[in-house]
Protein backbone atom coordinates (compact mmCIF):
# COMPACT_ATOMS: atom_id res chain seq x y z
CA UNK A 1 0.00 0.00 0.00
CA UNK A 2 1.13 3.54 -0.75
CA UNK A 3 -0.67 6.43 0.94
CA UNK A 4 -0.03 10.09 0.14
CA UNK A 5 -1.82 12.78 2.14
CA UNK A 6 -1.41 16.54 2.03
CA UNK A 7 -4.33 17.84 4.06
CA UNK A 8 -5.44 20.69 6.31
CA UNK A 9 -8.39 20.70 8.68
CA UNK A 10 -9.38 23.18 11.39
CA UNK A 11 -11.89 22.90 14.21
CA UNK A 12 -11.92 26.22 16.02
CA UNK A 13 -8.44 26.68 17.56
CA UNK A 14 -7.33 23.15 16.61
CA UNK A 15 -5.54 22.76 13.29
CA UNK A 16 -4.36 19.53 11.68
CA UNK A 17 -1.74 19.82 8.98
CA UNK A 18 -0.21 16.69 7.44
CA UNK A 19 2.02 16.16 4.42
CA UNK A 20 3.47 12.67 4.04
CA UNK A 21 3.90 9.57 1.92
CA UNK A 22 4.05 6.18 3.60
CA UNK A 23 4.30 2.67 2.16
CA UNK A 24 3.73 -0.74 3.73
CA UNK A 25 0.95 -3.06 4.83
CA UNK A 26 1.22 -2.50 8.61
CA UNK A 27 1.14 1.24 9.30
CA UNK A 28 0.73 2.79 12.75
CA UNK A 29 -0.51 6.26 13.68
CA UNK A 30 0.66 7.14 17.18
CA UNK A 31 -0.06 10.07 19.47
CA UNK A 32 -1.79 11.22 22.62
CA UNK A 33 -5.51 12.00 22.76
CA UNK A 34 -6.20 15.23 20.86
CA UNK A 35 -3.18 14.91 18.59
CA UNK A 36 -5.32 14.58 15.45
CA UNK A 37 -5.20 10.83 14.80
CA UNK A 38 -8.95 10.29 14.41
CA UNK A 39 -9.37 13.45 12.33
CA UNK A 40 -6.66 12.22 9.95
CA UNK A 41 -8.16 8.79 9.39
CA UNK A 42 -11.65 10.31 9.18
CA UNK A 43 -10.43 12.28 6.17
CA UNK A 44 -8.86 9.19 4.66
CA UNK A 45 -12.09 7.19 5.08
CA UNK A 46 -14.20 10.03 3.64
CA UNK A 47 -16.07 10.69 6.88
CA UNK A 48 -14.44 14.11 7.31
CA UNK A 49 -13.84 16.51 4.42
CA UNK A 50 -10.50 18.36 4.51
CA UNK A 51 -10.43 22.12 4.24
CA UNK A 52 -7.76 21.74 1.58
CA UNK A 53 -5.34 19.22 0.09
CA UNK A 54 -5.20 15.85 -1.67
CA UNK A 55 -5.49 12.19 -0.64
CA UNK A 56 -4.07 9.47 -2.87
CA UNK A 57 -4.25 5.72 -2.12
CA UNK A 58 -2.33 3.29 -4.35
CA UNK A 59 -2.33 5.75 -7.22
CA UNK A 60 -6.03 6.62 -6.99
CA UNK A 61 -7.05 10.13 -5.96
CA UNK A 62 -9.71 9.91 -3.25
CA UNK A 63 -9.85 13.63 -2.59
CA UNK A 64 -8.55 16.75 -4.28
CA UNK A 65 -9.78 20.19 -3.35
CA UNK A 66 -8.27 21.85 -6.41
CA UNK A 67 -9.40 19.06 -8.72
CA UNK A 68 -12.95 18.94 -7.37
CA UNK A 69 -12.58 15.24 -6.48
CA UNK A 70 -14.31 13.75 -3.42
CA UNK A 71 -15.04 10.03 -3.64
CA UNK A 72 -17.78 9.18 -1.11
CA UNK A 73 -16.97 6.81 1.77
CA UNK A 74 -18.99 3.87 0.40
CA UNK A 75 -16.93 3.86 -2.81
CA UNK A 76 -13.51 4.03 -1.17
CA UNK A 77 -13.63 0.38 -0.01
CA UNK A 78 -12.06 1.28 3.33
CA UNK A 79 -13.36 -0.63 6.35
CA UNK A 80 -13.09 0.55 9.94
CA UNK A 81 -12.94 -1.07 13.37
CA UNK A 82 -13.49 1.27 16.31
CA UNK A 83 -12.85 1.24 20.06
CA UNK A 84 -16.41 -0.02 20.62
CA UNK A 85 -17.47 -3.02 18.49
CA UNK A 86 -20.84 -1.38 17.56
CA UNK A 87 -22.42 -4.70 16.58
CA UNK A 88 -26.07 -4.98 15.57
CA UNK A 89 -27.81 -6.18 18.76
CA UNK A 90 -30.77 -7.73 16.91
CA UNK A 91 -28.53 -9.94 14.74
CA UNK A 92 -26.67 -13.14 15.59
CA UNK A 93 -22.89 -13.39 15.30
CA UNK A 94 -23.35 -15.09 11.92
CA UNK A 95 -25.53 -12.31 10.53
CA UNK A 96 -23.31 -9.58 11.93
CA UNK A 97 -20.42 -11.17 10.04
CA UNK A 98 -22.42 -11.60 6.86
CA UNK A 99 -23.51 -7.96 6.93
CA UNK A 100 -20.04 -6.97 5.75
CA UNK A 101 -19.91 -9.75 3.17
CA UNK A 102 -23.29 -8.88 1.66
CA UNK A 103 -22.38 -5.21 1.33
CA UNK A 104 -19.32 -6.05 -0.74
CA UNK A 105 -19.86 -6.06 -4.52
CA UNK A 106 -19.32 -9.59 -5.91
CA UNK A 107 -16.39 -8.52 -8.10
CA UNK A 108 -14.46 -7.38 -5.02
CA UNK A 109 -15.11 -10.39 -2.79
CA UNK A 110 -11.87 -12.16 -1.93
CA UNK A 111 -12.48 -13.22 1.68
CA UNK A 112 -14.71 -16.25 2.23
CA UNK A 113 -16.86 -16.77 5.29
CA UNK A 114 -15.61 -20.16 6.54
CA UNK A 115 -11.84 -19.44 6.43
CA UNK A 116 -12.40 -16.11 8.17
CA UNK A 117 -14.47 -17.74 10.93
CA UNK A 118 -11.71 -20.33 11.41
CA UNK A 119 -8.92 -17.74 11.69
CA UNK A 120 -10.90 -15.74 14.27
CA UNK A 121 -12.00 -18.90 16.11
CA UNK A 122 -15.68 -17.96 16.00
CA UNK A 123 -17.07 -21.39 15.02
CA UNK A 124 -18.81 -22.01 18.33
CA UNK A 125 -20.30 -18.51 18.54
CA UNK A 126 -22.11 -18.17 15.21
CA UNK A 127 -25.62 -18.74 16.50
CA UNK A 128 -25.25 -16.64 19.63
CA UNK A 129 -26.66 -13.17 20.14
CA UNK A 130 -23.93 -10.57 20.36
CA UNK A 131 -25.09 -9.42 23.80
CA UNK A 132 -24.04 -12.82 25.14
CA UNK A 133 -20.40 -12.36 24.16
CA UNK A 134 -17.40 -11.16 26.13
CA UNK A 135 -15.71 -7.90 25.17
CA UNK A 136 -12.93 -9.76 23.38
CA UNK A 137 -15.38 -11.94 21.47
CA UNK A 138 -17.39 -8.90 20.39
CA UNK A 139 -14.26 -7.21 19.08
CA UNK A 140 -13.34 -10.34 17.11
CA UNK A 141 -16.79 -10.28 15.51
CA UNK A 142 -16.33 -6.59 14.65
CA UNK A 143 -12.98 -7.40 13.03
CA UNK A 144 -14.56 -10.25 11.07
CA UNK A 145 -17.43 -8.08 9.84
CA UNK A 146 -14.98 -5.49 8.55
CA UNK A 147 -12.68 -8.04 6.89
CA UNK A 148 -15.58 -9.85 5.17
CA UNK A 149 -16.27 -6.62 3.31
CA UNK A 150 -12.98 -7.39 1.46
CA UNK A 151 -11.66 -3.84 1.90
CA UNK A 152 -8.65 -2.49 0.08
CA UNK A 153 -7.59 -1.02 3.46
CA UNK A 154 -8.62 -1.69 7.06
CA UNK A 155 -8.46 1.19 9.55
CA UNK A 156 -8.41 0.25 13.24
CA UNK A 157 -9.07 3.26 15.47
CA UNK A 158 -8.00 2.43 19.05
CA UNK A 159 -9.61 -1.06 18.79
CA UNK A 160 -7.98 -2.28 22.01
CA UNK A 161 -8.36 0.68 24.34
CA UNK A 162 -11.69 -0.50 25.81
CA UNK A 163 -10.25 -3.92 26.72
CA UNK A 164 -8.29 -4.93 29.79
CA UNK A 165 -4.70 -6.10 29.30
CA UNK A 166 -5.54 -9.81 29.22
CA UNK A 167 -8.12 -9.37 26.46
CA UNK A 168 -5.97 -6.82 24.63
CA UNK A 169 -3.08 -9.22 24.13
CA UNK A 170 -5.44 -12.03 23.18
CA UNK A 171 -6.88 -9.88 20.38
CA UNK A 172 -3.58 -8.71 18.86
CA UNK A 173 -2.71 -12.09 17.27
CA UNK A 174 -6.18 -12.14 15.65
CA UNK A 175 -5.69 -8.64 14.24
CA UNK A 176 -2.31 -9.39 12.70
CA UNK A 177 -3.23 -12.95 11.70
CA UNK A 178 -6.43 -12.16 9.82
CA UNK A 179 -4.88 -9.26 7.88
CA UNK A 180 -1.83 -11.34 6.98
CA UNK A 181 -3.93 -14.38 6.03
CA UNK A 182 -6.14 -12.44 3.63
CA UNK A 183 -3.61 -9.88 2.39
CA UNK A 184 -5.38 -6.78 3.74
CA UNK A 185 -3.16 -3.78 4.56
CA UNK A 186 -4.10 -1.90 7.70
CA UNK A 187 -3.61 1.36 9.53
CA UNK A 188 -3.56 0.92 13.31
CA UNK A 189 -4.25 3.96 15.51
CA UNK A 190 -3.22 3.98 19.18
CA UNK A 191 -1.65 6.04 21.95
CA UNK A 192 0.11 2.89 23.26
CA UNK A 193 3.70 2.46 22.11
CA UNK A 194 3.65 -1.21 23.12
CA UNK A 195 0.63 -1.84 20.87
CA UNK A 196 2.46 -0.05 18.05
CA UNK A 197 5.47 -2.33 18.40
CA UNK A 198 3.28 -5.44 18.24
CA UNK A 199 1.11 -4.25 15.35
CA UNK A 200 3.01 -1.92 13.01
CA UNK A 201 6.14 -1.91 10.85
CA UNK A 202 6.08 1.84 10.19
CA UNK A 203 4.76 4.57 12.49
CA UNK A 204 3.62 8.15 11.97
CA UNK A 205 3.69 10.11 15.23
CA UNK A 206 1.38 13.10 15.63
CA UNK A 207 1.42 15.80 18.28
CA UNK A 208 -0.96 18.77 18.46
CA UNK A 209 -2.08 18.30 14.87
CA UNK A 210 1.39 17.98 13.38
CA UNK A 211 3.37 15.01 12.08
CA UNK A 212 6.50 15.10 14.24
CA UNK A 213 8.17 11.73 13.58
CA UNK A 214 8.11 8.89 11.08
CA UNK A 215 10.05 5.66 11.48
CA UNK A 216 10.01 2.11 12.77
CA UNK A 217 8.28 1.35 16.10
CA UNK A 218 11.60 0.30 17.61
CA UNK A 219 13.26 3.60 16.61
CA UNK A 220 10.39 5.46 18.24
CA UNK A 221 10.68 3.33 21.41
CA UNK A 222 14.41 4.07 21.70
CA UNK A 223 13.94 7.80 21.27
CA UNK A 224 11.26 7.82 24.00
CA UNK A 225 13.11 5.50 26.42
CA UNK A 226 14.18 8.18 28.89
CA UNK A 227 11.03 10.29 28.62
CA UNK A 228 8.46 8.09 30.37
CA UNK A 229 8.09 5.95 33.46
CA UNK A 230 8.61 2.53 31.89
CA UNK A 231 11.80 2.93 29.86
CA UNK A 232 12.40 0.80 26.79
CA UNK A 233 10.37 -2.42 26.74
CA UNK A 234 12.24 -5.53 25.62
CA UNK A 235 9.85 -8.05 24.04
CA UNK A 236 10.81 -11.71 24.43
CA UNK A 237 9.04 -14.70 22.87
CA UNK A 238 9.98 -17.62 25.04
CA UNK A 239 7.81 -20.61 24.15
CA UNK A 240 6.90 -23.28 26.71
CA UNK A 241 8.53 -23.33 30.17
CA UNK A 242 9.59 -26.07 32.54
CA UNK A 243 8.62 -25.66 36.20
CA UNK A 244 11.69 -25.86 38.46
CA UNK A 245 11.78 -25.00 42.19
CA UNK A 246 8.80 -22.67 41.98
CA UNK A 247 10.12 -20.81 38.92
CA UNK A 248 9.43 -21.14 35.21
CA UNK A 249 12.53 -22.02 33.18
CA UNK A 250 12.59 -20.91 29.54
CA UNK A 251 15.11 -21.64 26.81
CA UNK A 252 16.44 -18.34 25.43
CA UNK A 253 19.11 -18.85 22.81
CA UNK A 254 21.91 -20.92 24.34
CA UNK A 255 20.90 -20.08 27.91
CA UNK A 256 17.94 -20.35 30.26
CA UNK A 257 15.83 -17.64 31.87
CA UNK A 258 14.21 -18.08 35.26
CA UNK A 259 10.90 -16.25 35.54
CA UNK A 260 8.38 -16.03 38.38
CA UNK A 261 5.18 -15.51 36.36
CA UNK A 262 3.72 -18.20 34.14
CA UNK A 263 2.92 -17.34 30.51
CA UNK A 264 -0.67 -16.33 29.75
CA UNK A 265 -0.84 -18.13 26.40
CA UNK A 266 0.99 -20.47 24.07
CA UNK A 267 3.20 -17.77 22.56
CA UNK A 268 5.03 -17.00 25.81
CA UNK A 269 5.42 -13.29 25.08
CA UNK A 270 7.00 -11.33 27.94
CA UNK A 271 8.00 -7.72 28.44
CA UNK A 272 11.09 -6.59 30.34
CA UNK A 273 11.81 -2.93 31.04
CA UNK A 274 15.28 -1.54 30.35
CA UNK A 275 15.09 -0.13 33.90
CA UNK A 276 14.92 -3.63 35.41
CA UNK A 277 18.34 -4.62 34.03
CA UNK A 278 21.45 -3.97 36.16
CA UNK A 279 24.82 -3.97 34.39
CA UNK A 280 28.13 -5.21 35.83
CA UNK A 281 31.63 -4.73 34.45
CA UNK A 282 32.75 -8.07 35.92
CA UNK A 283 31.01 -11.26 36.96
CA UNK A 284 29.54 -10.52 40.42
CA UNK A 285 30.46 -12.88 43.19
CA UNK A 286 26.90 -13.34 44.45
CA UNK A 287 23.60 -11.62 43.65
CA UNK A 288 19.96 -12.26 44.49
CA UNK A 289 18.79 -11.86 40.87
CA UNK A 290 18.18 -15.28 39.31
CA UNK A 291 19.31 -14.28 35.83
CA UNK A 292 22.89 -13.26 35.03
CA UNK A 293 23.43 -12.82 31.31
CA UNK A 294 26.74 -12.18 29.59
CA UNK A 295 26.51 -9.83 26.61
CA UNK A 296 28.59 -7.69 24.28
CA UNK A 297 27.73 -4.03 23.67
CA UNK A 298 26.53 -3.45 20.11
CA UNK A 299 25.69 0.23 20.37
CA UNK A 300 24.57 2.97 22.75
CA UNK A 301 22.07 5.79 22.35
CA UNK A 302 20.89 8.78 24.37
CA UNK A 303 17.30 9.50 25.41
CA UNK A 304 16.01 11.95 27.99
CA UNK A 305 19.32 12.17 29.84
CA UNK A 306 19.70 8.38 29.99
CA UNK A 307 21.99 6.05 28.03
CA UNK A 308 20.51 3.03 26.30
CA UNK A 309 22.86 0.06 26.00
CA UNK A 310 22.09 -2.58 23.37
CA UNK A 311 23.63 -5.95 24.23
CA UNK A 312 24.13 -8.95 21.98
CA UNK A 313 23.40 -12.04 24.10
CA UNK A 314 24.22 -14.78 21.62
CA UNK A 315 21.69 -14.34 18.81
CA UNK A 316 19.33 -12.39 21.07
CA UNK A 317 19.29 -8.73 22.05
CA UNK A 318 18.58 -6.80 25.24
CA UNK A 319 18.44 -3.06 25.82
CA UNK A 320 19.39 -1.81 29.28
CA UNK A 321 19.21 1.76 30.58
CA UNK A 322 21.74 3.55 32.79
CA UNK A 323 22.48 7.14 33.80
CA UNK A 324 25.32 8.81 31.95
CA UNK A 325 27.73 8.61 34.90
CA UNK A 326 27.25 4.84 35.14
CA UNK A 327 27.94 4.46 31.41
CA UNK A 328 31.24 6.30 31.88
CA UNK A 329 32.24 4.25 34.94
CA UNK A 330 31.44 0.98 33.17
CA UNK A 331 33.32 2.17 30.07
CA UNK A 332 30.28 1.31 27.98
CA UNK A 333 31.17 1.28 24.28
CA UNK A 334 30.79 -1.04 21.30
CA UNK A 335 32.61 -4.34 21.82
CA UNK A 336 32.81 -4.22 25.62
CA UNK A 337 31.56 -7.30 27.51
CA UNK A 338 29.13 -6.72 30.36
CA UNK A 339 26.98 -8.83 32.65
CA UNK A 340 23.24 -8.09 32.88
CA UNK A 341 21.40 -9.10 36.05
CA UNK A 342 17.60 -9.45 35.97
CA UNK A 343 15.26 -10.53 38.76
CA UNK A 344 12.92 -13.42 38.01
CA UNK A 345 10.01 -11.15 39.00
CA UNK A 346 10.94 -8.44 36.46
CA UNK A 347 9.43 -10.27 33.49
CA UNK A 348 5.75 -9.52 32.81
CA UNK A 349 3.71 -11.98 30.72
CA UNK A 350 1.65 -10.43 27.93
CA UNK A 351 0.17 -13.44 26.14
Amino acid sequence: MELRMTVDKSYGPFHLGADFCVTGDRIGIFGESGSGKSTLIGMLAGLVEPDDGTINLDGETLYSRSGGMHIPPERRRIAMVFQQPSLFPHLSVRNNLLYGYRRCAPQYRRVDFEPLVEVLKLEGLLDRGVNNLSGGEQQRVAIGRAVLASPRLLIMDEPLSALDDDLKFQIIPYLTGVCGQFGIPFIFISHSLLEMRLMADRVLMFDKGMLVEQGSPDELARRRMGLGQVGYINLLRLGRPVRVNGLHTFAWGDRQLLISAAPKGETGLYELSSRDIILFKQHPEAISARNLIKGRVITTFESGGKTGVELACGRDRLIAEVVHEAAVELDVRAGVELFAAVKASAFRPLC
